[in-house]
């Protein structure tokens, strides 16, 4: 049975369309860019002939500008060859000491055993998916001495193949609160059991809190950059070979404080942890990516990110296809495809307000196809988002819903979403809206195959 339905009516408002590639008034290769990335204010002259001045980020379109090709060893197109991080290391340097450039990576195999670290304005253009960036398996350990936030070393019971230029994840319980620690690291020198660090950990790694090191990191790491494009690579994480590292601090790709930032088919796959998650990013675009069998999220626009773009994407077997974190606002979810999460295919949570979910295929969540978490009450829930346009189908057991609304979240714009069940209506209902919601609209929602189109509870 076919159903159409409304629930309750509130005045047509919502977020603004942010920047993004799918919106024709923002081209997404613009000669004279403005940063970040907007149009000029109304009423400004438009830029006739750009000229390069200190500190302004509005450039000519120059010609040339300086590259170079990574590939691996043995390559003779390459101008850099080695099958490890460090050449591919060597190009992004090398192309930030010329004030950016691109590295064009040539198809090969390279085994990382350490981040790769972003540089602004160096972009990365690999071959597609025969530029394999593998993270090599980890190893963990305890330490065998405390280190304190103040040292800047560390003394491990079993190195086993770890070395100098190797990242390391040190993991500890803080004894007064219980609280985890975590603090990423590089080996800067060893001697015998014992390694230096390349800073200070600034907490305490203590034996009696259960002190490791764990081989663990992001395969393409960036903090504090801005100004990249990545394209055409395939992020291998390794996820049988490694422990698990949450999105907070790892991913095939991960980066904090940053802007600006382009990702352009990209395969983020097997991470034990996220595929790709940016934390306190802005003006990110995740276009035309494959992120899949992640242990973690698929996408993970993190803590206060602003103006996420998310379009076109494939996001498969990921725990959560698309995790809204805390703060993100004016984003735009639009067109991905999103199947077989084993929870749900996007969550929208706290303070995260002024989205727009638009357009998305989500197939066979485990738990939800839609869910709003609840949060701490209704000043940190989620306001002001639109879902529009979106199908769902299949999602989880018997009693599972389509679109969950599990918290005072008020101002949300429900229209003309697909809502499907093929296996059979059992318990299941098209939309569960918690009583505090307030001033929904459900609009032109089509809804076959439910128990129940909507139940409040």
């Amino acid at each position: 049975m076919e159903r159409h339905m409304a629930l309750t009516s509130i005045p047509e408002s919502t977020p603004a369309m942010p920047a993004s590639p799918s919106n024709p008034s923002q081209p997404a290769d613009r000669p004279h860019r403005y940063f970040p990335s907007e149009p000029p204010a109304a009423g400004m002259p438009p830029i006739v002939r750009a000229r390069a001045t200190s500190s302004d980020p509005v450039e000519p379109d120059w010609e040339r500008r300086p590259s170079i090709t990574v590939g691996p060893a043995g390559s003779r197109d390459a101008g850099l060859a080695g099958g490890a991080h460090r050449v591919l290391q060597a190009g992004i340097d090398l192309m930030a000491s010329l004030g950016g450039g691109t590295v064009h990576i040539l198809p090969g195999e390279f085994t990382l055993r350490a981040a790769v670290r972003l540089r602004s304005g160096v972009s990365l253009q690999g071959s597609g998916p025969e530029t394999i960036l593998r993270k090599h398996r980890s190893h963990t350990t305890r330490l065998i001495e405390d280190t304190d936030w103040y040292d800047r070393e560390i003394t491990l019971d079993d190195p086993g193949d770890l070395d100098v230029g190797h990242d390391v994840c040190l993991q500890a319980t803080n004894p007064h609160t219980g609280s985890r620690v975590v603090s990423k690291h590089t080996l800067t020198a060893r001697s015998g059991r014992r390694f230096r660090l390349d800073r200070a950990p600034r907490e305490n790694f203590w034996q009696m809190g259960d002190a490791t090191a764990s081989s663990l990191f992001p395969l393409l790491s960036g903090e504090f950059i801005e100004s990249v494009t990545l394209r055409g690579l395939s992020l291998d994480g390794n996820r049988a070979e490694n422990a698990p590292l949450d999105g907070n601090h790892s991913g095939c790709i991960f980066m904090q404080d940053c802007r600006d930032i382009h990702i352009e088919e990209v395969e983020a796959h097997h991470s034990h942890g996220d595929g790709i998650s940016w934390q306190i990013c802005h003006d990110v675009t995740v276009r035309n990516c494959h992120s899949h069998h992640n242990f973690g999220l698929g996408l993970h626009p993190g803590s206060g990110s602003q103006r996420p773009c998310m379009v076109d994407n494939r996001l498969e077997h990921n725990s959560i296809g698309i995790f809204f974190c805390w703060g993100v606002k004016h984003g735009l979810a639009e067109g991905n495809r999103i199947q077989d999460s084993l929870r749900h295919g996007i969550s929208v949570g706290h303070r995260d307000t002024d989205n727009r979910i638009r357009c998305n295929s989500i197939e066979r969540s485990g738990e939800v196809g839609i869910y709003f978490r609840p949060e701490r009450g209704t000043d940190f829930c989620g306001h002001r988002n639109l879902v529009e346009g979106n199908t769902v189908r299949d999602t989880g057991g018997e009693t599972a819903a389509a679109i969950h609304v599990q918290g005072a979240a008020h101002d949300l714009t429900f229209r003309r979403n697909t809502l499907e069940e093929s296996r059979g209506p059992a318990e299941r209902v098209g939309f569960r809206i918690h009583p505090e919601a307030e001033r929904l609209l459900l609009e032109d929602n089509r809804i076959t195959g439910m128990a129940r189109d909507v139940v409040r509870e």
